[in-house]
């Protein structure tokens, strides 16, 4: 058994979708029309094949207490590993990502936190 697909609840899809592709990197695999929402998934260019990362509408009732319940704790809503957390961390400021943890090192492991536009906090990570 492996993870074929995972979502992040996200408040607009087409500006998720420039976040997730111009800003992060991710490719868009798939957009398939479901009434006025899609569904929407982008992969890493380095695994096409691999993991698909549902950029999945908040419109449910749940959804938004929820999503802001997880910010107002720090509790990213996904994690995505990085070859190397600073130069990450600095590419990305470049562009204008706001971050709400700087990298910080925890042993074996190198993790920040940054805002993805859409109402989440995105965890990237490096383990050695």
């Amino acid at each position: 058994m492996k993870i074929h697909l995972t979502s992040v609840f996200v408040d607009d899809q087409e500006k998720a979708l420039r976040f997730y592709t111009d800003v992060l990197g991710f490719v868009k695999k798939a957009e398939v029309p479901l009434g006025e929402d899609r569904w929407l998934t982008v992969v890493s260019p380095e695994d096409p094949d691999g993991t698909e990362l549902l950029l999945e509408p908040d419109g449910h009732p749940a959804v938004k207490p929820y999503k802001a319940a997880l910010v107002d704790d720090g509790i990213p809503a996904a994690s995505f590993a990085v070859d190397d957390v600073p130069a990450e961390f600095s590419r990305l400021r470049e562009l204008g990502v706001r971050f709400t943890q700087d990298p910080m090192e925890m042993g074996p492991v190198t993790t920040a936190v940054l805002d993805d536009t859409c109402g989440n906090l995105i965890q990237i990570v490096h383990s050695q």
